[in-house]
């Protein structure tokens, strides 16, 4: 048995599963501190289910902690980037596309140094122990508690970022050190702003593990810890210790492998519409698809895999105003129950109409009686041209396809849109982020380019099989694991022919269906 919690900025779910049964959900309103919502869930799907907690096998959690940080420029670690690339690599300074207020936020220090490779491996200038040791004293001895250190084609190269991480251990083992090749891919300065976000995260994130431990141990549970990626994986809470940045829009995505789950789907979009805005997304082969494009968070640009969504102001929560009448984009969020309409409150939201206009069964129906019949015809259709258009944006074909609605607040959804060949809404659809946690798999990927001295298939098989390894290293059984996705691009404007090869291997956590990984202990 294994629970999933997905925390989102109304509602915190959770599932209790046994294979692929779900045993008992609860909804509870996001708390303040986040922590107590949590418990508070847990302790629900517990007490309903009369489960023995001794037999859980893992605790999946999806959190927005780590997004909220850096939208809201809080809580971020003194952070500098330590760039190796000279004598190139200067053209643009690190933190140069830094919105301001977070470039202050976490002090925008950097230096530069000699180091890197050149895009076939080749190194670019030699590494100068003593230079790295003089700039760490100078980031040091100006506050910098964290450290993004970067190198020209580190993900082809890396061992100039993993020399420099060892002479960093050994002159400052108090500061904290992300390499740019463990999360970001080809293309300098995205990779480094990704860096650079998730050292400033690093802190922050050890103190949030240990709050979840601390909540789990408080529940008298005792089972592996593990966080949900952006990709629907899986990574245990020592990694997410490491590669806090890693969980970004992990909600959205735990809703659209719950949706491909529950729906038995492994090709739709996905419309998850939950207190405060919707997300559509598209699955491919069960998992979400990726943003062919650099992805963009408090501001800056990164290029770290990010499935491929749109969001928009839409939400059980979104208030109503003037006879249009305006949706949003501001929301009543988590205090739903307290300030709709049809709970009693004073705001007329988009819960309100839906209710009213016979689409949804919530609340009061009464309290909603004497609200002006046009206005909610009107508000119900604005709010359906507002989820079809969002549908034809994220579809790549004109012919219709399945459309799979999840979340608490899918009740503003009708039963057909435009362009939909269906439109599902499984059983469980409003705890499908908790679902998606709970049935979360393990991944390994890589990405690399190599010369094209041997024939494909071989570059190929050699692709597949690291990401097969990778995948197993990170806690999957090995006879559950699959490829996913590959992908070989030639590498234009080369003297020597070379290819980029990307594979991505997903299996079922040993912790969960047998066995736990050391890695998860």
């Amino acid at each position: 048995m294994r629970i999933g919690i997905d925390v989102g900025g109304t509602n915190t779910d959770a599932v209790l599963m046994d294979g692929t049964a779900v045993l008992a959900k609860t909804k509870t309103a996001t708390t303040a501190d986040t922590m107590s919502g949590i418990v508070t869930a847990v302790e629900a799907v517990l007490a309903s289910s009369g489960a023995d907690r001794a037999a859980l096998g893992a605790v999946m959690i999806g959190t927005t902690h780590f997004t909220n940080a850096v939208v809201e420029r809080r809580r971020l670690a003194p952070t500098a980037v330590l760039r190796l690339g000279l004598p190139a690599a200067q053209a643009v300074d690190p933190f140069d596309d830094w919105p301001d207020d977070l470039r202050t936020a976490v002090g925008g220090q950097w230096r530069l140094a000699h180091g890197g490779s050149e895009f076939d491996g080749r190194e670019l200038s030699a590494l100068d122990p003593a230079e790295i040791a003089k700039l760490v004293r100078e980031l040091t001895g100006a506050g910098v508690e964290s450290l993004a250190v970067t190198a020209v084609f580190s993900p082809i190269a890396p061992a100039a970022e993993q020399r420099v991480a060892e002479l960093i251990a050994a002159q400052a083992p108090q500061l904290t050190v992300s390499l740019s090749h463990e999360i970001g891919r080809l293309g300098l300065l995205e990779r480094e702003n990704a860096t650079a976000v998730n050292a400033a995260l690093r802190p922050l994130a050890a103190a949030t593990v240990s709050s979840f431990r601390r909540s789990l141990a408080e529940l008298g549970i005792d089972a592996p810890l593990y966080l949900t990626q952006n990709d629907g994986t899986l990574m245990t809470a020592e990694a997410a210790e490491r590669y806090p940045v890693l969980t970004f829009a992990s909600g959205p995505t735990n809703s659209m492998r719950g949706a491909a789950f529950l729906s038995g789907l492994s090709d739709a979009l996905v419309l998850d519409i939950g207190g405060t805005t919707s997300d559509i997304g598209a699955l491919v082969h069960g998992f979400p698809r990726e943003s062919a494009v650099s992805a963009t968070f408090g501001d800056v640009r990164t290029n770290f895999r990010m499935p491929d969504l749109l969001s928009f102001g839409l939400g059980g929560g979104t208030v109503v105003r003037g006879d249009r009448p305006d949706l949003g984009p501001d929301s009543v969020g988590y205090a739903i129950t307290e300030r709709a309409l049809v709970f009693g409150g004073d705001t007329l939201t988009a819960t309100d109409l839906a209710v009213a206009g016979g689409g949804a069964r919530v609340g009061d129906a009464a309290l909603v009686s004497d609200v002006d019949s046009a206005l909610v015809r009107r508000g119900v259709q604005a709010m359906q041209a507002m989820i079809e258009d969002g549908l034809d944006r994220m579809k790549l074909s004109r012919h219709p396809e399945p459309v799979i609605v999840v979340g608490g607040g899918s009740v503003l959804a009708g039963t057909g849109f435009a362009g939909a060949s269906r439109v599902v809404r499984p059983e469980h659809y409003e705890v499908a982020n908790a679902v998606g946690a709970a049935i979360a798999q393990v991944g390994g990927e890589v990405d690399r380019i190599e010369p094209m001295t041997e024939g494909r298939s071989q570059i190929l098989a050699r692709a597949r099989a690291a990401a097969v390894e990778r995948a197993v290293q990170a806690g999957a059984l090995p006879d559950t694991v699959r490829l996913v996705e590959i992908e070989e691009v030639p590498v234009p404007y080369l003297e020597e022919r070379m290819v980029r090869v990307r594979a991505k291997a997903v299996g079922d956590l040993a912790a969960a269906f047998g066995g736990v990984p050391d890695a998860a202990r």
